[in-house]
């Protein structure tokens, strides 16, 4: 129990003091403007500390894009069946999520 309650006091320790570690987008640095990634980063720790909410708003295809890489990975080292057609569909399914994301983030005006 000790043990338990030093790991997740850790964890929660380290994903309090993370935004310190994020890396700067050099997109956005050089024009000042978000790229289509801004914001993955923010989104990812938000889904570790468990709010989904949060996540979602900060970015959106950040859970598609863990799905992708998770089933794309899955399909090409765990199993031994040509699974293209399902990575590409995926692929295309997530970069019309991040792209319909970027679109409305650059055309719809939202708070901060």
């Amino acid at each position: 129990m000790v043990l338990e309650t030093y790991l997740l006091s850790a964890w929660s320790s380290f994903l309090d003091q993370a935004d310190s570690f994020f890396l700067p987008c050099p997109f956005k640095a050089l024009t000042g403007i978000d790229c289509p990634g801004c914001g993955f980063q923010r989104s990812f720790f938000a889904l570790l500390k468990g709010d989904l909410q949060e996540s979602f708003h900060l970015y959106p295809p950040t859970i598609p894009l863990l799905i992708t890489f998770v089933v794309a990975l899955s399909a090409r080292y765990l199993t031994g069946r040509n699974n293209d057609k399902l990575v590409k569909t995926l692929y295309l399914i997530t970069g019309t999520i991040i792209i319909g994301s970027y679109l409305f983030k650059i055309f719809v005006p939202h708070q901060h």
